[in-house]
């Protein structure tokens, strides 16, 4: 018998008694788009969601006259219900892993009853007394499906569930979620009662070995019609959607292990029977390929199950299953080879297989026994969790506070260990530089931590310690141990009744000192200065680290502060903010400003500004380093606290260049353009120097696609680039009464430096204004009158093509910026063909044609997936691929420079013939000839090749021609064909050339 009773009993006393809201004429109409929906070539999945309307529709109680509850009537209504719920899961295949997802224990329950009834299961009857071959193929798979979701919902009702965090309480609500719970309950009881019975009917599905079809939307269609219109199809074999007995035998063994894998965790001997089914499963899978399931298996869960298989069946004299770490470290806790076990964990330091999780999980099990008063394992918790902990270093995890709670009394025997786990866990020869500062900085950390200084001894004389600190580090650790106690030599080993003689006052200052130096936590600097400033009032803390800096700007308000202590406090939290900036530590660096904003806010409103002004560009570096990375657009109040600095006119306020900058730029890079053009103050624009360039930038990029007569900006920014790219000249009379000329690189008269201009380009991502910047330099560049190659570059027709004053231009500077923007917009996208083409025609410029190749093969390659497709002609222009030509012949690969020859529009024979004529070539020469197309060349070389004797090069030669697509006679598509093949065949063997 199935839970349907239990379904229905606790269905009848849930729902609220209410008539239906449908009207019939929705209902027909509801119908008759669900069926046009399913009916089309490609239907888009429908919601899942519509089996639960239609199963609550059909499943709502009536009410009688006399008011009282009935259950659902049978009527046509709520039989076209059912049907629509069943076709929406026939739509689906019945795939069971999609419906479990979307639909409750109840509503699944209730959809399979109904399947089961309307395959003509007959109700009241016990599935395992049915014979399954003797019944039709859709009941068989119908009988299957409830069985093998009745075994997965017990199973998946054993694990853990996270609960729901919950909302505002809603009275509704709350006994509609007590209702359904109370309701899967009794469902679960009732599949538990029936699990043998279901594990019997899955084992014998296994042994009928044939073919089973599931119900398809129109079988459910021919079921729902009259008896006598059926014509028995819907009981052949051949109605509904075919699965394959291997394909049932797959998904039945899978669903038996996964049962009896979970009744293992109270009879042993079942995980043989789990292991049997998944490595069935395996073995099915590997045989017909997953791809072919209908319903599919979750691959890496199987592993999973396998692999546990292994370990909880495997015996401990059984040497072939010690293979796995996992097997090795089971055996070791079931027989209590503890020490073993230690040398497997450290043994996996190196080889770093086993997972975290796992690691943790043995090392619980061992402090679970060490508490039930196996006091022996005390040691063995110790040493897993020394190998646990420097496993953790390695990887860059945190130490787990087990370790910091039993390295609390530290004895010789423990500092040993560690050091042997240490030099076991890391080859200095092969490690990465990442894992020896790892390491090197835990036990540098380790020393610091610890009172005893005969343990710091033991540590800092040993080997790995030596060869991973360098000789400074090791001299400044040992003066920061000495500030301890001055008498201790730590050359020598100190003697043990030297520690009881106390520190002088000068030891503590010194200790305090070195904590302030070390602590990043505000609350903790704050007690530590409290501290010094109750010991000594004539030191200024704030000067006892020279890495402790503060811009100019800040420092004379800093220390106009009158309190000491204060004045310390305020200028350390900012100094260590802004390092902690520096670094990339963005997590400490707001702690430490917040911190510093909360103290500053009660006494200084001038400093309650400066620390707001750099929590915003600590926000700016967080959003970039962090979403911005991934092309997340900065939230709306990010923006608005932006614009907001720009804006601010708070007099007498110290403000840094640098925030200006990366304000400006971080408009760019998330084109905010219409603030930049339109909306920014005009006096802003006339007083910061990074505003007007950036309004300039973001107007021009705005006018790209317009015509001419829009570029009046890019001429504007063209004057201001040229003006910030001009050398002031000045004369100088020398000793012997001559003039000469003086030139300044760095020129005053432009709104910035050109140093200043560079470094604010390099702070931009987005890649219309990097081009459009690129491109200006790139005009500029080829303005010049002894320019002998020009550059090519995107947009580069909407600057003015000529400079009143040439001579007032540092074209040398020009030349040197064009190369540091491209080689930065390189890394900002390898891939741009554009920047890709300036870089080979740099490299052109220099003479240095290998590099320039590589560099036009690359723009190719990037553009047309490694030349599979066409090269667009924008890339591969006449002027391209006449600089190939150029640096292939001057590389002397004169057969390279003939193919190219085809290259161009109109194909240049008299190049070609004349680096064909060249018998000195550095290139595979007939090797090549396959990549010719040209019939004309072809017929050249033969001839050339026959003048000379070359008797094996002339029949390479005459075996290219006489292929039959490069005949004349052809269409004009398969002579195109021919030729762009062989394109891409040469600008492939030119790219494995020289890439």
């Amino acid at each position: 018998m199935s839970a349907e009773a239990a379904d229905r009993e606790a269905a009848t006393s849930s729902r609220p008694c209410t008539p239906p809201q449908t009207s019939w004429f929705e209902f027909v109409l509801e119908e008759a788009l669900l069926e046009q929906h399913l009916q089309k070539p490609s239907p888009d999945p429908p919601p899942v969601q519509l089996i639960v309307q239609f199963l609550e529709q059909a499943s709502k109680p009536s009410v009688n006259e006399q008011n009282q509850v009935q259950p659902p009537p049978d009527n046509k209504r709520n039989r076209i219900l059912k049907l629509l719920a069943l076709k929406v899961a026939a739509h689906l295949k019945w795939d069971l892993d999609v419906l479990e997802k979307s639909l409750s224990v109840p509503v699944l329950n209730m959809l399979l009853n109904e399947l089961l009834c309307i395959s003509k299961v007959p109700p009241g009857t016990k599935h395992v007394d049915v014979d399954l071959s003797t019944l039709p193929p859709t009941t068989a798979m119908a009988i299957l499906l409830y069985n093998r979701w009745a075994i997965r919902t017990i199973v998946q009702s054993s694990f853990p569930v996270k609960q729901v965090k919950p909302g505002p309480p809603q009275l509704n609500v709350m006994n509609h979620i007590q209702q359904e719970k109370e309701l899967t309950e009794n469902i679960l009881k009732v599949l538990k009662e029936q699990a043998a019975d279901s594990i019997l009917v899955l084992e014998g599905a296994l042994k009928l070995n044939k073919d089973l079809y599931v119900h398809t939307i129109r079988t459910l269609d021919l079921l729902a019609m009259e008896p006598g219109m059926v014509n028995g199809e819907t009981e052949s074999s051949t109605a509904g959607l075919k699965i394959s007995a291997e394909e049932i035998q797959c998904q039945v063994c899978y669903d038996l292990g996964a049962i009896y894998f979970q009744q293992g965790s109270t009879n042993a001997a079942v995980h043989e029977k789990a292991k049997e089914k998944f490595f069935k499963t395996k073995e099915l899978i590997a045989k017909n390929g997953s791809s072919s399931l209908h319903f599919t298996i979750d691959e890496e869960r199987l592993a999973g199950y396998c692999q546990a298989c292994e370990v909880l069946t495997s015996s401990s004299d059984d040497a072939s299953q010690q293979a796995t770490p996992y097997s090795q470290i089971h055996s070791c806790m079931k027989s209590g080879k503890y020490q073993d076990l230690v040398k497997i964990f450290l043994e996996d330091n190196l080889t770093l297989s086993l997972p975290e999780q796992f690691r943790q999980s043995v090392l619980r099990e061992l402090f679970q026994k060490a508490q039930q008063g196996n006091d022996a394992l005390d040691e063995v918790c110790f040493k897993v969790c020394v190998c646990n902990t420097v496993c953790d270093v390695l990887q860059g995890r945190i130490i787990d506070i087990q370790f910091c709670q039993l390295f609390l009394k530290p004895s010789k025997e423990k500092i040993d260990f560690l050091l042997e786990v240490c030099s076991g866990s890391i080859n200095l020869e092969s490690a990465s530089e990442e894992l020896k500062r790892r390491m090197a900085a835990f036990l540098k950390n380790l020393c610091l931590g610890m009172e005893d200084l005969q343990f710091v001894f033991m540590i800092s004389s040993h080997e790995l310690f030596i060869k991973l600190l360098k000789d400074d580090e090791r001299k400044l650790l040992i003066d920061q141990m000495r500030k301890r106690s001055p008498r201790i030599n730590l050359c020598t080993k100190p003697v043990t009744s030297f520690y009881d003689i106390p520190a002088s006052a000068s030891v503590n200052i010194g200790q305090l000192e070195h904590q302030l130096i070390l602590s990043v936590d505000p609350w903790r600097i704050r007690q530590i200065l409290i501290e010094l400033h109750g010991m000594t009032s004539e030191r200024q803390f704030w000067t006892i680290s020279n890495k402790w800096e503060v811009p100019n700007v800040y420092g004379s308000v800093i220390l106009g502060i009158k309190d000491s202590l204060t004045r310390d406090l305020v200028y350390i939290l900012m100094a260590k903010g802004l390092h902690c900036c520096a670094i990339k530590d963005f997590v400490h660096a707001k702690q430490l400003f917040a911190a510093c904003l909360e103290l500053v806010t009660e006494f200084s409103p001038k400093l309650r500004q400066v620390m707001l002004n750099e929590m915003l560009l600590l926000d700016i570096y967080t959003h970039e380093a962090g979403a911005g990375a991934s092309g997340e657009r900065p939230p709306s109040d990010l923006i608005s606290r932006v614009r907001g600095y720009l804006e601010m006119r708070v007099p007498d306020i110290p403000l840094r260049q640098v925030i200006a900058e990366e304000c400006v730029a971080f408009l760019l890079n998330w084109c905010e353009n219409e603030y930049l053009t339109m909306q920014v103050p005009l006096p802003l624009v006339q007083t910061n120097p990074y505003v007007k360039l950036g309004q300039l930038l973001a107007a021009t990029c705005k006018e790209l696609p317009g015509p001419k007569e829009s570029r009046r900006t890019a001429k504007d920014l063209w004057e201001v680039v040229v003006q910030i790219c001009s050398v002031s000249n000045q004369h100088k009379r020398g000793n012997d009464g001559r003039v000469s000329l003086i030139k300044h690189r760095e020129s005053t008269l432009g709104i910035m430096y050109r140093s200043e201009l560079l470094s604010f380009i390099k702070k931009l991502r987005e890649p219309l204004v990097l081009t459009t910047i690129l491109s200006l330099f790139v005009k500029l560049h080829n303005v010049r009158e002894d320019i002998v190659n020009d550059i090519a570059a995107e947009h580069i027709s909407i600057w003015p093509s000529s400079i009143p004053n040439l001579q007032s231009v540092d074209f040398e500077a020009v030349a040197i910026t064009v190369k540091e923007l491209v080689s930065y917009a390189l890394t900002i996208n390898a891939n741009n063909h554009f920047w890709l083409i300036i870089q080979a025609d740099i490299y052109f410029a220099t003479n240095q044609y290998s590099a320039a190749l590589h560099y036009y093969l690359q723009a190719g390659a990037v553009c047309s997936d490694f030349f599979n497709k066409m090269v667009p002609p924008d890339v591969y222009t006449d002027q391209v691929i006449k600089r190939m030509i150029k640096c292939c012949s001057l590389l002397n690969c004169h057969t390279q420079v003939a193919i190219l020859c085809q290259f161009l529009r109109e194909v240049d024979y008299k190049t070609a013939f004349k680096a064909l004529q060249e018998q000195n070539s550095h290139d595979a020469m007939d090797s090549y000839y396959e990549y010719i197309w040209d019939v004309t060349i072809l017929e050249y070389l033969t001839y050339l090749h026959h003048k000379r004797g070359e008797t094996d090069k002339r029949q390479i030669a005459i075996k290219a021609i006489g292929q039959t697509e490069l005949n004349a006679s052809n269409p004009e598509e398969v002579l195109q064909l021919a030729a762009q093949r062989r394109k891409k065949k040469f600008l492939q063997a030119m790219a494995k050339l020289y890439f």
